[in-house]
């Protein structure tokens, strides 16, 4: 059987840090904006619970996603170690 190294691709320390920046800015600035809105204090939960909402959803999304592709990764990766099995058991010369 032939040898494969699988690459793992990893995120750099710079990547990671300014999506953890971004995310809290992003979250920092719609609280500030909800608790600044002129409005209710039922209108400002409101809006806050929908935000809630909406990032607990997109994180599900993501990790959904991610599932889905780890998985489509891992089938690819048994079909290709079948094939290169097939491969090398195979003999050309063999009188069928």
């Amino acid at each position: 059987m032939s040898e494969t190294t699988t690459v793992k691709q990893q995120n750099t320390a710079a990547f990671y840090g300014q999506a953890v920046a971004s995310f809290g800015v992003a979250i920092g600035a719609v609280a500030l904006g909800i608790y600044s809105l002129d409005a209710d204090a039922w209108v400002r939960g409101f809006l806050a619970i929908g935000v809630l909402y909406l990032v607990t959803s997109a994180f599900t999304l993501a990790k959904v996603i991610r599932d889905r592709q780890e998985a489509g990764q891992i089938i690819s990766r048994v079909d290709q170690a079948r094939l290169e099995k097939i491969l090398a058991e195979h003999d050309p010369f063999q009188k069928l």
